[in-house]
């Protein structure tokens, strides 16, 4: 069985910036792929960034992409997220995923067989 824990969010004005941490235990972490999801209130749970089992290739939501930069260490068994320039439209909760089954990760939810709880990431403007 896979356990995520997320850490790292907080509060944080426009403009700042966060890393978002996920470490992970049980399962062999080095052959999965794992995303980012968000889900800010009111909205249903979208995708933010996926990367690959080595690390070699990585996505991201167009909403993202050239401010967040997903990573992985699995020396460390951990992925992480760091989020720059953050925007209010960023405050959601962060969720670490992890998919088992595939090289890439992909983009939607179903594809991810473990989940963590979640982190708060809150963006004054």
């Amino acid at each position: 069985q896979v356990q995520l824990v997320e850490s790292g969010g907080g509060l944080v004005q426009a403009g700042g910036s966060l890393r978002l941490s996920c470490a992970a235990s049980g399962g062999t972490f080095s052959t999965y792929a794992m995303g980012w999801f968000r889900q800010a209130p009111g909205k249903e749970r979208e995708f933010v960034a996926a990367i690959s089992w080595r690390g070699a290739s990585t996505s991201y939501a167009d909403s993202v992409k050239g401010r967040f930069t997903i990573s992985r260490d699995n020396a460390k068994n951990a992925v992480y997220l760091q989020m720059n320039s953050l925007k209010p439209e960023d405050t959601a909760v962060y969720y670490c995923a992890a998919d088992p089954k595939r090289v890439r990760g992909g983009v939607r939810e179903e594809e991810y067989g473990y989940w963590g709880q979640g982190t708060q990431v809150t963006v004054s403007s």
